[in-house]
């Protein structure tokens, strides 16, 4: 007689619906926060790109190679990142741009959340 309640009695308590709504509500608001920085470093990425199919790179002077990357990060609208975080090392022949800097997002609260970025291009023969 007791088999046919147990049986009736299936799902999920209004207890573990909310923990699940929580949790999906949790990653969603993660989710909405990270992906414009991701977004925002695809366009420094781009800018990377661009300079490092640039004929003649190696042969510019450091000077060319931070207006042209200042003139893309206008471009495309990276206002996130400092010609000041761009560190360029220049040779005879050999050029090497890194980038290297963090962001923080504002989750809720005072829950944060940092990420870090590093960008290198490297052209010509050491």
């Amino acid at each position: 007689m007791n088999v046919g309640k147990l049986k009736g009695q299936q799902g999920m308590t209004l207890i573990g619906l909310s923990m699940l709504l929580g949790l999906i509500a949790f990653f969603t608001l993660l989710i909405l926060k990270i992906s414009p920085l991701y977004m925002d470093h695809s366009k420094v990425q781009n800018v990377f790109s661009a300079v490092e199919e640039t004929d003649g790179l190696q042969n510019k002077s450091k000077h060319e190679i931070e207006t042209m990357i200042s003139k893309r990060f206008n471009i495309n609208y990276v206002t996130h990142v400092n010609l000041s975080d761009v560190a360029i090392v220049k040779r005879p022949g050999y050029v090497r741009v890194e980038l290297e800097y963090e962001r923080v997002a504002p989750i809720a609260g005072n829950l944060s959340v940092l990420t870090e970025f590093y960008e290198e291009i490297e052209v010509g023969g050491e």
